[in-house]
């Protein structure tokens, strides 16, 4: 009687570490993706905010400049455009400082131009498309001269795709390693049952016999891991949406909810393959071979 309570207990607590380990491995696996997504949400907003200065010639009716803009929208690399007429260049603080009091008395004009100034899409980080870009907008007709800072878009662009490389590999090898320790701790679970498994074969039973238990308990287990790392990281979410609200809008609601199903459905199919794949190597194993390990 002893002996069969110890073993139970002996089950019940390697199905609870099994299956925290796989919950604690989810939580990990989708905090690194929920700050990957903000990151990388953050580096889209960077390479955006490029903007491009494109300046109009003198004497353009408002049927000229609404179709440059137009044709500015039109473009698929164009993110917004706003228009700034030079009444309100000359106005801004910045300039007057530049040129003190006396402007005025300087020049007899106003010698700033009317402008369309647009934010770019992340599309932009491809010089190719950039340059092309910058071209056609300056074939336009009533337009004066395109500029923007070339040099510092081009580094910002280098930046952002070096981070991109580098989350993406960070990601990688962490989801490498944890499917090897998930696998491990799951092949554990499985190699305390190998005499079981031995003898449901040697009574007769079939391989589907002796596989559906325990793919029907890896399935539960994956179940109620992904819906702990699930509730575990909602937690973590609301706790940071408290302290830094900024993080949570970066990574988007719609985003988050994805990550939190990923995790569920993770579990699942984490669970049950690795279960699949250990089970298989069991029950294939000849009598004779299982008292070798």
């Amino acid at each position: 009687m002893k002996d069969d309570k110890r073993l139970k207990r002996k089950v019940r607590n390697s199905y609870i570490v099994s299956t925290v380990s796989i919950a604690l491995v989810l939580f990990l696996l989708g905090s690194v993706g929920y700050l990957m997504v903000a990151a990388l949400n953050v580096a889209d907003t960077l390479q955006s905010s490029i903007a491009v200065s494109v300046e109009l010639k003198n004497g353009l009716s408002e049927e000229q400049r609404a179709e440059i803009e137009q044709k500015l929208s039109e473009e698929a690399l164009v993110s917004t455009v706003s228009f700034l007429s030079k009444d309100e260049k000359i106005e801004d603080r910045e300039f007057r400082k530049m040129f003190g009091s006396t402007f005025e008395e300087v020049l007899e004009e106003n010698p700033l131009f009317d402008s369309f100034e647009l934010t770019l899409t992340s599309a932009s980080a491809d010089k190719e498309l950039l340059d092309g870009f910058i071209a056609a907008v300056e074939r336009i007709e009533g337009v004066d001269r395109v500029s923007y800072p070339a040099r510092m878009a081009e580094r910002l662009h280098a930046t952002v795709g070096k981070i991109r490389l580098l989350l993406l590999l960070f990601g990688g090898a962490l989801l490498i390693i944890s499917l090897i320790l998930v696998s491990n701790t799951i092949r554990l679970a499985i190699f305390s049952k190998r005499y079981l498994i031995n003898t449901m074969k040697l009574v007769g039973a079939t391989k589907w016999f002796i596989m559906r238990p325990f793919l029907g308990s890896s399935i539960t287990q994956g179940v109620l891991a992904g819906l702990g790392a699930a509730a575990l990281f909602a937690l973590a979410v609301y706790g940071l949406n408290e302290t830094i609200p900024e993080l949570t809008t970066i990574a988007e609601i719609g985003k988050i909810a994805i990550i939190l199903g990923a995790m569920i459905a993770g579990g699942v199919v984490i669970s049950g393959l690795f279960t699949l794949a250990a089970l298989n190597k069991f029950v294939n194993m000849k009598s004779n071979k299982i008292y070798l390990y």
